[in-house]
């Protein structure tokens, strides 16, 4: 491997590089949430219809991961990158002048771009590392860029108290033209595959569709986001209409959950690759849906308390910090020629299902505002996780056998 140089354009990019890439799309889908029951008054739309803010976006972002993998194995992965944050800027732009819902839906669609740079940091960590090493390093990365997140809706709460809804989008039009930058100084190619025309990297998607091992792996990862993105799609409206808490308030609640994620994070960067990768997966998987169904009982006893929702998914954010890494990691290695495709697809399948996921939980908790009916779609959620896990070890487990 290359020595990493930092802010040097010619070497692989540093780990901080990464986080800060990856970690921008995270950012622009959480910051704004806060301001979401106020930004339906702003606009004068209905709280379900305020989600497709959520929905367009993530339906955009899954299009887009589609094709990102193919085009970064094909023109690599830096020009693809640069391309996409330079979108991105101009998507902050339009969605900080909007004045209209429609034209806040279009500057979101742009934005979406953002999502890229978290698909194309997964294909360059197995650029740079083997299969082995991989699952540890995209676990730092994945910790360190959880940080953005965690942080952003309080951020956006703050700025929205402050200054209004639009003083968000300008915060990420800030943090794109950062990100730019990091982008030309400190990313130096690291597909070093030959590359081949758009058409023969699109023609290898039915090797990926055809494995049974990218399925259990990428339905893995869609089912434990899944459980997240349900929660951004019902919780804030959970917020303000049930518990009456502020944008601020709401923001420093998220942190916790973030501050989940990042644990998990940090422990499966410490152990995944002396526990292994489906057990990783399956273990985080379990615990989701035991603080799920722990959650549910609590509030059916009459518990009434934003730590009775929070509480439990601060524990799906550490149990996504558990598995999500090792899913990535056994994503791109099922074919490492095609690491980028393949987490382009797998992204896609990821945010798309979101995207549906999203639109359903929002209308659904907008009809019933019941706690107890988001965790319950989430726990759903959880536990076809940790089915689609034992798949992939049982998978793994007669590959073995018959190399064996």
């Amino acid at each position: 491997m290359t020595k990493r140089r930092f802010l040097n354009a010619e070497s692989p990019p540093h780990l901080i590089t990464l986080v800060c890439i990856a970690g921008l799309g995270g950012v622009s889908m959480n910051m704004f949430l806060p301001s979401l029951p106020g930004m339906a008054n702003y606009f004068g739309v209905p709280n379900a219809v305020m989600q497709l803010s959520l929905s367009v976006y993530l339906a955009a972002s899954a299009i887009l991961q589609f094709i990102a993998g193919p085009l970064s194995d094909r023109f690599g992965r830096r020009p693809v990158m640069l391309v996409c944050s330079v979108v991105f800027f101009v998507g902050s732009l339009v969605c900080f002048l909007a004045p209209s819902f429609e034209m806040l839906l279009f500057g979101r669609i742009l934005q979406a771009n953002a999502v890229v740079g978290m698909v194309l940091s997964r294909a360059i960590v197995r650029d740079m590392f083997e299969p082995s090493q991989a699952a540890s390093m995209l676990s730092y990365v994945t910790m360190g860029m959880a940080v953005g997140p965690m942080i952003a809706p309080a951020l956006g709460g703050v700025l929205d108290e402050m200054f209004g809804w639009r003083a968000s989008f300008a915060a990420m039009m800030i943090m794109g033209v950062f990100v730019f930058f990091l982008i030309i100084s400190n990313l130096g190619e690291t597909n070093k595959a030959e590359f081949t025309s758009f058409r023969d990297q699109m023609k290898q998607y039915p090797a990926l569709i055809t494995s049974g091992l990218f399925w259990g792996y990428s339905s893995t990862i869609m089912f434990t986001a899944g459980a997240f993105f349900a929660f951004i799609g019902g919780g804030p409206f959970i917020a303000n209409d049930l518990f009456n808490l502020s944008p601020t308030d709401y923001g420093l609640y998220f942190m916790t959950i973030s501050g989940g994620y990042m644990v998990g994070n940090f422990v499966s960067a410490k152990i995944a690759a002396r526990v292994g990768l489906t057990r990783m997966m399956l273990s985080g998987a379990i615990l989701t849906f035991t603080a799920l169904f722990l959650g549910v009982i609590t509030l059916q006893m009459g518990f009434i308390h934003p730590m009775a929702v929070f509480g439990p998914v601060i524990f799906v954010g550490f149990g996504n910090g558990l598995t999500l890494p090792s899913a990535n990691t056994g994503l791109v290695s099922v074919n490492p020629k095609l690491a980028g495709s393949a987490s382009g697809l797998g992204g896609a399948l990821q945010i798309g299902g979101g995207a549906l996921i999203t639109a359903a939980t929002g209308t659904l908790v907008s009809t019933f505002t019941s706690p107890s009916t988001l965790l319950v779609v989430m726990g759903g959620l959880a536990f076809c996780s940790i089915l689609t896990s034992l798949y992939v070890g049982n998978y793994v487990r007669r590959q073995k056998s018959i190399t064996a």
